[in-house]
């Protein structure tokens, strides 16, 4: 076991504990919104973000899927970290670190008994998740206001209204619409089919160029 020059080994040293917690995105409703849960034993019966402390042996990574399996059911994913959330008094149990992770996925990805909440509109979450939501959604935004649906919540083929519509949802707020075409329109291509069922001329489809 390693000692340092006073005889200690790391575990004579005051450590934090290491958690993780994630912010599952998606979008309903017209509106951004964060997948939520009610939590048992310490905090009993507060909205929270799914998340667990870290194990000794598993990763960051696997941490975190264990979170959305256990907390939400929610299984394929692959949340990136967000950041480091290190105020000394964000939990009252002790000294924990918390590494937020976030992810944007469909709607069909999560049962239909998972809370949601309204990113913008959402009550109080427990410890500093608030925070963290904000985060998560500011970084989805980012990425929203620069390229058309990254996350690929529309699917393989959409119009330009539905792809505005998403932006708007995500974004929560509305776009000029000649403006977002002028925006859009360079990193999609058509694919040469267009969306009929609907009222008025049928809209051509497009997809993700590249």
């Amino acid at each position: 076991m390693w000692r340092d020059e006073t005889g200690r080994s790391l575990a004579d040293y005051p450590h934090p504990s290491v958690a993780v917690d994630v912010a599952l995105l998606t979008v309903v409703d017209g509106a951004l919104q964060v997948a939520v849960h009610r939590r048992a034993g310490h905090a009993a019966g507060e909205l929270a973000l799914p998340g667990t402390f870290v194990r000794i042996d598993e990763t960051l990574a696997a941490a975190a899927l264990r979170a959305l399996r256990e907390h939400i059911g929610v299984t394929g994913r692959s949340p990136e970290q967000l950041r480091v959330f290190d105020d000394p008094d964000r939990d009252d149990r002790g000294r924990v670190l918390a590494i937020a992770h976030v992810d944007l996925v469909p709607r069909d990805v999560l049962d239909d008994d998972v809370g949601l909440v309204a990113v913008d509109r959402r009550p109080r979450l427990t410890f500093d998740h608030d925070a963290m939501v904000a985060a998560a959604a500011e970084h989805v935004r980012a990425r929203y206001r620069r390229d058309p649906d990254p996350a690929g919540l529309l699917g393989a083929a959409f119009t330009l209204a539905e792809l505005q519509g998403l932006h708007e949802a995500v974004l929560g707020a509305p776009l000029p619409k000649d403006t977002f075409r002028r925006h859009v329109l360079a990193d999609l291509e058509p694919t040469g089919g267009v969306r009929t069922g609907t009222v008025g001329k049928p809209a051509r489809l497009y997809r993700r160029a590249g």
